[in-house]
């Protein structure tokens, strides 16, 4: 067993209690810090709160029958002052708009001070977050959105230079650079800041306000809850995020960023309310989080056309570890927006529970030359009641142009600038029960194949009663049940002590695979 420190401020820390268990620890434990019991956890990312600052901390993780599994030692940080928002005239009734008062603290507060959010409901619009700070609601404190759209500021999709060379993007909304309301959260070039406490950010959201025609742009596209644009070196921690407007937690262009211990929760039936979407992002650490909502729950992306051939930018070196996520139509999606690529996603020791898709890849012809996939490892996976646990899908219909010739054909074309590629991916130790439609559906194109497909120690099984559905979004594809592992329009495949059980015909289908091998 390990006791590990991901992250600590001032006045918060979390750790990481490796004990074998997914998500959540093989027992409950009691965590000790400076000889005084202060929590009882059965996470395995677990986070503690009303630190002080610039304080020696000796933690210590016992089992309830008293015996020491592990200690670590660490200071918190310096902190300079903290500002009250409600000593800038927030009232924290839930009536009274407090958008001002708490901007106002934010602007207000100095470098390595903390801006305090305490008991109440805080009705607000947008706020927007400054470098170098750190802003802490407490457990019994909720941001409350107001959902009035004249509240929130427009965000332009791109703005011109002046010497009409260059542009510069704030805006952004599946992929494009276009006009969005600003969101709850707001950071904008911002870095070395934390957002993070026992509180709650609420959205508000419902089919009256922001899921009333969620695909029409209504003066500009909605908000998110915590959107960063260009930002680096963010930490947010601890909260609960819930009844989003649109995606939850976007950030975008952005570097060195670590999302601990959170809560992401949005109704089964709200529109495109993913849950965590770093698009063309570097260096991202997501642990302990917990998603139940409406759409995917972490989709990882890096922009449509104009962005993926100007910019080139991928998202790289992502981890995903110890989450559960429920009840989306994606565990953990790439793109359909990803024409800058990606490359270097882990996901391990993680519960995916009554999700539509384990593993979802969406491309198509058109998202270009530098939309490649590559080193996507999935590792240490258990699923229940997952419909197709592995889903890798190069004809992904969706937006206007997606039930076109030449995105839906399945005849051979030539592979030019605009032909997606995907590379190498991994499975290993994955377990999944109770799936539904099919074991895994892995559909290439065929002027570019899946370059590699490998899996060890992969075992698949259905429910006695499962639900038909179909296995990708794309033209043609018919609904299916029990289906057995289908591989179509791969390069290699090598499955080492792979199984499926329960499926109607046989385990494994391979179509136009040149070298297929089942050890």
């Amino acid at each position: 067993m390990e006791i590990r420190l991901l992250a600590k401020t001032a006045r918060s820390a979390t750790i990481a209690i490796e004990d074998g268990g997914i998500y959540y620890t093989g027992e409950k434990y009691d965590v000790i810090l400076n000889s005084q019991l202060v929590l009882t956890t059965e996470r395995v990312i677990t986070s503690l709160f009303s630190l002080k600052p610039e304080t020696d901390y000796q933690l210590e993780v016992m089992t309830k029958s008293g015996e020491n599994k592990g200690q670590i030692s660490f200071t918190t940080d310096y902190e300079f002052v903290t500002l009250d928002v409600r000593e800038f005239g927030a009232r924290g009734d839930g009536i009274h708009n407090d958008t001002s008062a708490i901007q106002a603290a934010i602007l207000s507060c100095p470098e390595h001070s903390r801006v305090l959010i305490t008991k109440g409901t805080y009705a607000v619009g947008s706020l927007f977050l400054k470098s170098n700070i750190s802003l802490e609601i407490t457990g019994d404190a909720v941001l409350s959105a107001i959902p009035n759209k004249g509240l929130y500021p427009i965000l332009p999709g791109l703005v011109e230079s002046y010497d009409e060379k260059e542009e510069y993007n704030l805006g952004t909304w599946e992929g494009n650079p276009l006009k969005m309301y600003a969101s709850i959260l707001t950071g904008i070039g911002v870095e070395n800041v934390t957002v993070y406490g026992e509180g709650t950010v609420e959205g508000n959201a419902s089919v009256d306000n922001w899921w009333k025609n969620p695909k029409v742009m209504d003066g500009a596209f909605r908000p998110r809850m915590l959107f960063l644009n260009g930002c680096r070196n963010i930490t947010v921690q601890g909260l609960l995020f819930q009844n989003s407007p649109c995606w939850t937690l976007h950030p975008y262009f952005s570097d060195d960023l670590k999302f601990y211990g959170l809560t992401v929760r949005n109704p089964a039936n709200s529109p495109n309310t993913d849950g965590l979407d770093p698009e063309s992002c570097v260096n991202v650490d997501i642990a302990g989080v917990k998603f139940s909502l409406g759409d995917d729950c972490i989709a990882v992306k890096a922009g449509k056309i104009y962005f993926g051939k100007k910019y080139k930018r991928s998202s790289e070196n992502i981890k995903v570890s110890q989450c559960l996520m429920e009840n989306g139509h994606g565990a953990v999606t790439i793109g359909s927006e990803m024409a800058g690529g990606v490359k270097r996603l882990t996901v391990e020791n993680c519960l995916f529970s009554h999700t539509d898709r384990g593993l979802r890849i969406k491309t198509r012809r058109g998202r270009g030359e530098d939309a490649v996939l590559d080193e996507i490892v999935f590792r240490n996976i258990k699923m229940d009641h997952v419909m197709t646990p592995l889903v890798v899908n190069c004809f992904y219909c969706c937006d206007p142009d997606g039930k076109s010739e030449y995105v839906q054909s399945r005849e051979l074309y030539p592979a030019d600038e605009r032909t997606p590629h995907i590379k190498k991916l991994v499975f290993e130790h994955i377990k999944a029960t109770n799936c539904h439609v099919a074991a895994a559906y892995f559909d290439g194109l065929p002027e570019q194949k899946i370059e590699e497909i490998r899996m060890q120690d992969v075992h698949i099984s259905f429910c006695e009663n499962p639900v038909m559905d179909v296995p990708s979004m794309s033209v043609g594809v018919e609904p299916c049940v029990r289906k057995g592992m289908y591989l179509h329009n791969v390069k290699k495949a090598i499955l080492s002590d792979v199984t499926v059980t329960g499926q109607e015909k046989e385990p494994f289908i391979f179509d136009n695979v040149e070298e297929p091998q089942v050890l």
